[in-house]
């Protein structure tokens, strides 16, 4: 099962696919759409500019669950309405990252909620606070 990663730069895309993989977390900034074991890691920009969704949507053909990251720090949105639908037949999950920095993960809940996915996950990628259970669930 091939997994995609989607969100805004900096939203922790990169050590999630690290931490998944059971790797090493180094700080990289991800310059092209990277396949890692079975991870699509795609830069921040895809998402950024609506240029790219195309490119998003191509990308997803190779995938089977798309994950959205959503900082829990960042409170601009730059997942339209429903955006989740545009990868058709794909399971859609959000995760939240960054759950230490922030208190109250409301704002990056609703934010996903409206992208349209089927299931959230609070995730600490320091404390590895939730990790096991996002784990479990793509088993």
């Amino acid at each position: 099962m091939k997994i995609m990663l989607v969100g805004k730069t900096g939203s922790g895309k990169t050590t999630l696919t690290q931490i998944l993989n059971n790797q090493k977390v180094e700080y990289k900034k991800t310059q092209m759409v990277d396949y890692i074991g079975k991870i699509i890691d795609t830069p921040g920009e895809y998402l950024e500019n609506k240029v790219y969704y195309k490119a998003l949507n191509v990308v997803s053909i190779d995938a089977d669950i798309i994950i959205l990251i959503q900082s829990a720090t960042d409170e601009e949105n730059l997942y339209p309405p429903n955006f989740a639908s545009m990868f058709l037949g794909k399971k859609v999950l959000g995760a939240i990252t960054k759950i230490d920095l922030e208190e109250n993960c409301k704002d990056a809940e609703k934010i996903l909620e409206n992208a349209g996915v089927e299931k959230i996950f609070h995730l600490d990628l320091k404390s590895l606070k939730g990790v096991e259970c996002l784990k479990t669930f793509l088993r």
